[in-house]
């Protein structure tokens, strides 16, 4: 698996526009979110823009540094047979995904660090008074995403249409998740809806560390929706992933 992970990243190291996307947009995306924050009524909802944008930064990050890279790479070592010929090795199915995903899973471990080390530094948000909350949150989004990419992967006949693949999961995620719009401050009926979603329940477990009004029920929902969600997606990669190019 360490061998994998190293050809992995060297792979990702050559493929410029990827490691791009992966290193640059999660950064890139909070300054954009925080000019949407001053519109916004967050004290009504007892936020702060600094609890805003800091677990959004981090949705962002498992967004485009774990499951859009991911998804194109399980489906571009599938069409190169890349798959098919480590299954005939000592390597398990798990590890051979494991594998391809641990430098995505690194790079983004490393970037959710220092964005929330910058969110600390220039909001002012100070410690969390329940860290657990917002460690715990990390964790469930680094396990969950990387079986989701293959899940997409599963499904997508190229390449090409992997990185079309990802692009509804992805705007969902953006826009109901409490990413770009607090869950707080939509309408209850929809907010209910959007907790049901995959990135819903990190953003909540992460932004409820650092505001430390989330209850203990709140908090098992959240972590009940993100284990489901782990387990269907490991489930559905069992059930339809592909190892072969579709023919």
């Amino acid at each position: 698996m360490a061998a994998l992970a190293r050809a992995e990243l060297t792979l990702l190291g050559r493929t410029k526009a990827t490691l791009f996307a992966a290193l640059f947009v999660p950064i890139v995306m909070p300054f954009s979110l925080s000019s949407t924050t001053d519109q916004m009524d967050l004290e009504s909802a007892g936020l702060s823009t600094g609890s805003v944008i800091l677990p959004s930064s981090i949705g962002f990050s498992l967004l485009f540094a774990v499951y859009s890279p991911l998804v194109t790479v399980y489906a571009a070592r599938r069409e190169e047979l890349v798959l098919k010929r480590l299954r005939t090795g000592e390597l398990r199915d798990t590890e051979i995904l494991a594998g391809a995903a641990l430098p995505s899973v690194a790079i983004a471990l490393v970037q959710c660090v220092a964005l929330t080390a910058a969110c600390v530094a220039l909001l002012d948000v100070g410690a969390p008074p329940a860290p657990h909350l917002a460690v715990l949150g990390l964790l469930l989004g680094l396990v969950m995403w990387p079986p989701l990419a293959a899940v997409t992967a599963g499904f997508s006949r190229s390449v090409e249409g992997a990185q079309v693949a990802t692009m509804p999961l992805l705007m969902v995620s953006l826009l109901a998740s409490g990413t770009f719009f607090p869950l707080e401050l939509m309408p209850d009926g929809l907010a209910r809806v959007c907790e049901l979603l995959p990135l819903t329940p990190v953003i909540t477990l992460i932004r409820g560390g650092w505001t430390g009004d989330l209850s203990a029920a709140d908090a098992a929902g959240a972590i009940a929706v993100a284990v489901a969600w782990t387990v269907l997606a490991v489930f559905a990669v069992r059930r339809w992933f592909r190892w072969e190019p579709r023919r």
